[in-house]
This record gives C-alpha cells, structure tokens and sequence, in this order.
C-alpha cells in the first residue's frame, strides 16, 4: 500500500503537450488508493479530454468558474476544492501557468484553487529547453519554492520542438515516487522500526485438534498498519489470521504456537523502537502432544497443561531504549488487573479493553480501549472502528516518546 492510500490529491493539468501523461498519472494515483478531482485549464483541453480523466478519477473535472447543468449554473468553488484536498500537484507546469503562480495573476479556476490552497502543492515543469533555462522562468520557480511549494524537477529529453535537452516533464511514476518519498520523509516514524504481534496462538492437542481462542488478529493488523502510515518499518509477528495487509512497510512473520511467536519477538526485538504486544498468546499447552488423532470415548479425556513462555515479561526484562506496550483484556477489576500487569512485566504503557463492552473485544470491527502508562496515567478513548483505536494507540505513543 502506497502512503499516497486514502489521500485527496487536486491534479491541475495545464495547456503542454505533456498532459497527455495525466492519464497515466491518475491511474497511478487511484491505483495507490487516492481519490483525485481534475481541475484543466480551458486551453488544456486541446491535449487532452475531460472525459478521459473523468473516466480515469471517477470524478468530474473542473474547468471553469460555473458549469451549466439542465440550464442551472452551478458555481465550481475554488476554496472547497483547496480545502478538499490532502496535496495539491499541477502537471504539466506551463511557463505561463507557473508565471501567473508566482504573481498571483488569478485568471482561470485552477490558479484561483491554487491560492486559496491550504495543503502542500507540488508542480512538475514542463517545457521547450530555451523556456526552462530563460531567466523569467527561473524566477518563476525560485518564487514558487521560496513560498514553499515543491518543485517535481524536469528531466532532460526530446522534447516537442523536435530538439533534445532539459524541459521535459518528470514521468508519471517518477512524479509518483517523489511524492511519496516527500511524504514519507516528513512522517514521525521514519526511519524507525516497530514491532507487532497479532492474533491468536494454537497449541497442538494432536495432529488435528488444538487449543486456541477467538482472536482475530484486526485489531494488531490496525496497528502495524497505523505505524506502517507514520513511516515505520513494521515487524507484525501473526499467529492464525485472514486478515491481509497490502503496505510494503510492513513485513509478515506467520507463526502458529506461542513457542514461535516467542521466539520471533526475541529475534526482531533488539532492532525496534517500538514494540506494541497485542496478540491474545495462550497462557498454556498440552504438557505432551499426541502423536496420533485422539478417538473419542464415552470416558471423560484429562489433558495435562503446562505454561507458555511469557513473551512480554521476556521483553520487559531485556528492554533498553525500546517503548514495550502490551494488551491487558480483562472480564473483572479491569484498572487492578491491568495495573499489575503493566507493573509486574515491566511495560512502558498497557492497552485495557474488557469483554464486558459491548463491541469490544475479539472477531468485532470496533473496540474500547484505555491506554495506561507507566505513571499510571489513563486516557479513556470511546467506542471506535479498530482502524480509529489503532490510530489513537500510536499517536499516544508517539506523544510518550517524544515528550
């Protein structure tokens, strides 16, 4: 999954010859889990059709102040576009639209979207090669970037002219990855690892039977996934899961039994700074695992238990600079309970959520948790999608290690 997934991005096309690789570039973008709105140039048209990117965005595409429907004008508001949008990226950058840019010549809809934009607003010039390197132009771009917008730089190539040299628009994956990587390299989390478990263990009775429990694993998926957004590189250690994860941050580590996910949080747990234990890991095994299916008898069956490995109090005792969060899930004296658990295994902080909510839990798409430090400070967050508590999960986090 791209950091580009769920972002609003306003794409301006501008009257060059390059627009015709828009098409392309809103591929990309919803392909990478964007939403995109079109704004064109009325002169942009010759190059390139409405229609096409309205396909493409599934989006209308905007050109004009008002448009008319059924004989209605209907105001195109370029505040709420400017507001709507998470990025901004105007490609291809005329001479002329990036001239009217650095004055503030407010003509066209896509330069009054473009002033009243509060995001980030990146522009990929592109030109003939005498354009690019006359010094009107190069004024132009020095006063964009002095403002703060960011420059996708032209690459050198045959250009439309029939001639060879620097002007020609940045390609649509490149445009992409610059992007990206800007984003990425602003993010809290960058260059930082993080590690999560999910999910259930299960513990083998025989070949076929095993003891286990109802987790699902959604709710530590959301978290790696949450870390993965800020710029982590996240090590999710999973027991048995359906649950999918599509980010390239994120590195998948199956285990099965708790034996395993012991030692693959010993393995990854020296290279993190964060660790967040949310797997529902099972207190005990079957002391001895038949080696054959167990047939049934009208007699009762008695399985000796011995304990797992506990794999937080093994990571409490052997952590350093790391932040250890683990997950207290609790049916009675929930706050004691999960006090003496953040105390007794040497946590930074403790995840608490009771059975007793409704919706809480194991195999639900919600959870009410309560985030415990290691002052016992307590932050209560109320009933939410897992997606909402994991990202309430990591920004307290961040708001203890950076503080």
């Amino acid at each position: 999954m791209s950091v580009l997934s769920g972002k609003k991005i306003l794409l301006g096309i501008t009257a060059g010859i390059a627009a015709y690789k828009t098409a392309t570039l809103v591929r990309l973008f919803i392909k990478s889990g964007a939403e995109v709105q079109v704004i064109m140039t009325p002169a942009s048209k010759d190059f390139i059709t409405p229609l096409t990117l309205s396909t493409l965005s599934k989006n209308p595409v905007h050109s004009t102040f008002y448009s008319k429907e059924e004989e209605n004008e209907l105001w195109n508001n370029h505040v709420e576009l400017g507001l709507w949008a998470d990025l901004m990226l105007i490609a291809p950058a005329t001479a002329n639209t990036l001239s009217k840019m650095s004055s503030g010549t407010c003509d066209n809809l896509l330069i009054a979207t473009y002033l009243s934009a509060k995001c980030p607003v990146y522009f990929a010039p592109a030109m003939d090669l005498d354009m690019y390197a006359h010094p009107s132009t190069i004024t132009s771009l020095d006063k964009l970037q002095l403002f703060g917008n960011k420059m996708i730089p032209a690459t050198s190539g045959e250009l439309a002219s029939g001639l060879v040299g620097e002007g020609r628009m940045a390609e649509p994956q490149d445009i992409m990855s610059f992007i990206e990587n800007d984003i990425l390299s602003t993010l809290p989390l960058k260059g930082k690892k993080v590690l999560v478990t999910a999910g259930p263990t299960y513990e083998a009775i025989d070949p076929v039977r095993f003891i286990g429990n109802h987790s699902s694993g959604k709710m530590g998926f959301e978290i790696a996934k949450a870390a993965a957004n800020l710029g982590a590189e996240v090590f999710l250690i999973t027991g048995p899961s359906e649950e999918k994860e599509n980010n390239t941050l994120i590195k998948r580590i199956n285990v099965v039994t708790a034996e395993e996910m012991y030692k693959a949080c010993h393995h990854y747990f020296h290279e993190v700074a964060i660790a967040v234990l949310s797997a529902a890991v099972a207190d005990y095994k079957p002391k001895k695992v038949a080696t054959e299916k167990i047939k049934k008898k009208d007699t009762t069956l008695e399985i000796e238990l011995a304990p797992t490995k506990d794999i937080l109090a093994s990571l409490g005792a052997i952590k350093q600079q790391q932040y250890l969060v683990g997950f207290a899930l609790e049916t009675n004296n929930e706050i004691v309970n999960a006090l003496s658990k953040l105390e007794s295994k040497n946590l930074d902080a403790i995840i608490l959520n009771s059975l007793k909510d409704k919706g809480a839990g194991f195999a639900t798409d919600t959870n009410k948790v309560t985030f415990i430090d290691h002052e016992q400070h307590q932050v209560h967050f109320e009933l939410k999608s897992k997606t909402a508590v994991a990202i309430d999960i990591m920004n307290e986090i961040l708001n203890k290690i950076d503080a």
